[in-house]
């Protein structure tokens, strides 16, 4: 992955690791519309480049994500008014017609996460609030500082979760959870979020990098790339399949394919003599077709 000159976030691919750095301190890395279209062309580039094996999000500074950018006031979230300002501004008369609702970018940005072949580990180094939490939901594993802090802040501003966290959340820590902290809306701390499923384990501060990068390591330097990618993908959309049999098809398509790759055999005779495989196939070649019939559906 070649060196990006990003505006509001970093990369840095070492280990066949890629760490994403959202870089706005000043602001606590608050969410900005720039930001969503750096993460996902992020993702992207992530996807095409086999020399990534895993992605680590965090943040810069003190903060992880402090939520949207509020610094338009009351009309942050008022995309009607916000375009008649542009309009004015551009000399344009703004039109008095309501247009098609307009997608929601934290939930570009989750969904094309949800669609990544690579894991993605969330390394949360201090306060994560509104979308600075939800953005991390279709993430696979979340490590966190200790004094780190989370929020589902929505209804305290008037305004609904979002990033898709409304299918994300109760998936990961139980309906019960995920309306507890939507309804308060409180700021809760890391280790009620380690006790409530959120998170996989609390680090000190200066500690949390090196161990999101030890697991990340882990995977890189003992997986096949391709087995992951598929293993990804069929845990995330079986979260919403009616029926196990949908995920006895995909796991009898996916045996049937990999049983027969280089990858395989190459897995099997290095254990057998004790030694590190090294696996020959590349995501950028393609994955099996593994869920015929499956596509996510179209925005409305």
């Amino acid at each position: 992955m070649g060196i990006i000159d990003f505006e509001q976030i970093t990369t840095e691919l070492s280990d066949r690791v890629l760490t994403v750095t959202l870089n706005r301190p000043e602001r606590l890395n608050a969410w900005t519309p720039i930001m969503a279209e750096e993460l996902i062309e992020a993702f992207d580039r992530a996807d095409a480049d086999d020399e990534v094996r895993v992605i680590i999000i965090t943040g810069a500074g003190r903060g992880f994500c402090a939520g949207a950018d509020l610094a338009a006031g009351g009309e942050t979230f008022d995309h009607r008014q916000r375009e008649a300002a542009a309009s004015q501004m551009a000399g344009s008369q703004a039109g008095s017609e309501a247009g098609p609702v307009p997608r929601d970018n934290g939930g570009r940005f989750t969904l094309r996460v949800f669609e990544s072949t690579k894991p993605v580990i969330a390394a949360i180094n201090g306060p994560a609030v509104g979308v600075g939490a939800t953005m991390t939901l279709p993430m696979d594993i979340r490590l966190a500082a200790e004094d780190a802090r989370i929020g589902f802040v929505f209804a305290r501003r008037g305004i609904v979760p979002e990033a898709c966290s409304s299918w994300f959340l109760p998936r990961v820590v139980g309906i019960s959870r995920a309306m507890e902290w939507v309804a308060t809306g409180r700021v809760f701390s890391a280790q009620e979020g380690l006790e409530g499923g959120l998170l996989r384990s609390l680090h000190p501060s200066g500690e949390l990098l090196e161990a999101a990068h030890e697991l990340a390591r882990e995977i890189a330097e003992n997986t096949a790339p391709v087995s992951v990618a598929l293993a990804r993908r069929m845990m995330w959309t079986m979260l919403g399949a009616e029926h196990p049999m949908l995920a006895h098809r995909a796991d009898s398509r996916g045996m049937f394919y990999r049983g027969q790759s280089a990858d395989a055999r190459e897995g099997i005779t290095a254990f057998l003599e004790k030694r590190p495989a090294v696996f020959p196939d590349l995501v950028s070649d393609g994955l099996p077709e593994i869920m015929p019939g499956w596509s996510a559906p179209e925005f409305e």
